[in-house]
């Protein structure tokens, strides 16, 4: 079977339109994706792409909120939103004969939102309640803890949720100004994948852009940051049954070619159930629950990292064995058996995820947001499959160096963090 194939058309006021036609489907994924996010946010407007993106549902200026959700519930559809910290996505999949329909009202709320100041008090109470739910979470919240630590002061380390303070004191017509410069069409990409027209999508849009688009530029994001200094040490202290730890440094900027081989390396070291960590903290120790590594790519830097929750009195032992296994890893790299099988999950994730409409959207309409080719699926695969041992284990040395990481928790005592954490460092120096 022929590889399903990507038509981009960019538009005079600088929208980007992708589609991939899928022949068999009679369904359709739609995204509107928008260049903006936390990493665009300076400090007293923290959080606000993620709280504009709540307002979009409150209504156009063509449909009521409760409209939007009738007319998608009407079409047996799915419509939702999110925000991250480079953009906000507008998303939705529909039956191919409601997709028309279905753009129609996502552009209204994408480049028409009804801000007014009765809907956003109600708004603001709904996000305050998102961060308070959040903060009671520690094993999400040590991610944005090792995030400040990582990335100082930059955005990158700021949480997409925003804070009270900074969601507190936004205000309807300093939204609508937030919204106006952002939400601009040299930053937006429509984005579709199913049974869809490409050139009738681009007539469509072109359509909705005289309803309301204007043609600037948003703000650039801040420089990323440019050096991987680490040594920082967070902690929140919390009366939790587990303590949460968090292990990590700067990462791969999202259009570095070493990003396949970061893949494997991450299914090697505890991205799956047969992964190092997971087998040696979790299943032969009974250490952790959970226990993982995770990477994230952004523009210019990345984040890369390894997660663990213990109880109090495993937490010397679970660390000291994280340590192990990093400095195993950065000394020995790993076997031709493991690097096959780490590729062959790495691909076959892939190929998985690929499956639905949803996934294809999102994949097509994210590479081109980002500036990036969007690549097929057997390219991808190829450059999976060329990743070598070596590869694996000069990002290894690079991305975990002991003075690029930093570390953050939280837990009941925060001197059993710092005793469990630092003779990890220099078992890792020596190994690298």
């Amino acid at each position: 079977m022929a590889e399903a194939q990507h038509r981009l058309t960019t538009l005079d006021s600088g929208v980007r339109v992708v589609t991939e036609a899928m022949p068999s489907a009679r369904s359709a994924a739609l995204g509107l994706l928008v260049a903006t996010g936390s990493s665009t946010e300076d400090g007293p407007v923290g959080g606000w792409s993620h709280l504009l993106e709540h307002m979009l549902f409150r209504g156009t200026a063509s449909y009521a909120g409760d409209e939007i959700d009738r007319i998608f519930d009407a079409m047996g559809a799915e419509l939702n939103a999110g925000t991250g910290k480079e953009s906000t996505s507008v998303y939705s999949r529909v039956l191919d004969v409601h997709l028309e329909r279905a753009f129609d009202v996502m552009a209204d709320m994408v480049w028409r939102p009804r801000i007014d100041e009765d809907d956003l008090a109600n708004e603001r109470e709904i996000v305050l309640e998102e961060i308070a739910m959040y903060e009671d979470d520690p094993q999400d919240l040590v991610f944005d803890l090792l995030g400040e630590a990582v990335f100082g002061d930059h955005p990158l380390g700021r949480p997409v949720i925003g804070t009270r303070d900074t969601v507190s004191g936004a205000r309807a017509e300093a939204l609508r100004a937030f919204h106006a410069a952002r939400y601009v069409p040299g930053d937006v990409v429509v984005a579709a994948a199913g049974s869809v027209d490409h050139d009738r999508l681009v007539e469509l849009v072109r359509a909705a852009e005289a309803r309301g688009a204007e043609g600037r530029r948003a703000p650039a994001p801040p420089a990323p940051p440019s050096a991987a200094g680490g040594g920082v040490r967070r902690f929140l202290a919390r009366p939790t049954e587990q303590v949460h730890v968090t292990l990590g440094g700067l990462g791969l900027a999202r259009d570095d070619e070493r990003r396949y081989a970061l893949r494997v390396l991450d299914v090697v070291l505890g991205g799956t159930t047969s992964s190092r960590l997971f087998r040696e903290i979790r299943e032969k120790r009974g250490l952790a629950y959970q226990v993982l590594s995770f990477h994230s790519q952004f523009a210019g830097t990345g984040h890369v990292g390894v997660y663990l929750g213990t109880r109090p009195e495993n937490l010397s032992v679970a660390v000291g064995l994280v340590g192990t296994e990093l400095a195993r890893l950065l000394e020995d790299g790993i076997s031709a058996e493991e690097l096959q099988l780490a590729k062959d999950n790495a691909e076959g994730r892939l190929v998985l995820g690929l499956e639905s409409t949803s996934a294809r959207m999102s994949r097509i309409g994210g590479a081109v947001l980002a500036g990036l080719p969007v690549r097929g699926v057997d390219e991808l695969l190829e450059r999976v499959e060329a990743v070598s041992a070596d590869d694996v284990l000069a990002l290894a040395r690079e991305l975990f160096a002991p003075e690029r990481l930093s570390a953050a928790a939280i837990g009941p005592d925060e001197d059993a963090f710092r005793s469990a954490i630092e003779p990890v460092l220099p078992a890792l120096a020596e190994a690298a």
